[in-house]
């Protein structure tokens, strides 16, 4: 895989990041293989969860093809993954996304109070 000529601008990206998102044209097989790439610069080097981690299989209008039918390789296959097709079902997406966003503040304030509570004990 080539590097990409954004590398350099990745650190200042990933700083202090709670989450990645990881959108990808699930019609292209190419993309496949390069999410792979994503999730180890954003995800594993920096060290977040998986629950973290939110795949979204982005389908063009009338591309006609089976959501069921993605082969990700074993580490992407625990990750959540959300299939999208903004012109079948807009309102699918935006609630999962919504959904994900909370689990992250969530995540956050949850980590923020433990470590409020460990200094005042």
């Amino acid at each position: 895989m080539l590097p990409c000529r954004f590398e350099s601008c990745w650190p200042a990206l990933t700083k202090d990041s709670h989450g990645v998102v990881i959108v990808f044209n699930a019609d292209t097989p190419s993309h496949l293989k390069e999410i792979d790439m994503w999730y180890s610069c954003f995800v594993q080097q920096q060290l977040l969860q998986d629950t973290r981690c939110l795949l979204i299989a982005h389908h063009k209008p009338g591309s006609g093809s089976d959501k069921g039918n993605l082969s990700l390789s074993p580490p992407l296959n625990k990750l959540k993954l959300v299939h999208s097709n903004l012109e079948d079902d807009p309102e699918e997406i935006r609630v999962e996304f919504i959904k994900y966003l909370k689990s992250i503040v969530n995540s956050v304030s949850e980590s923020r109070d433990r470590e409020e509570m460990s200094i005042i004990t």
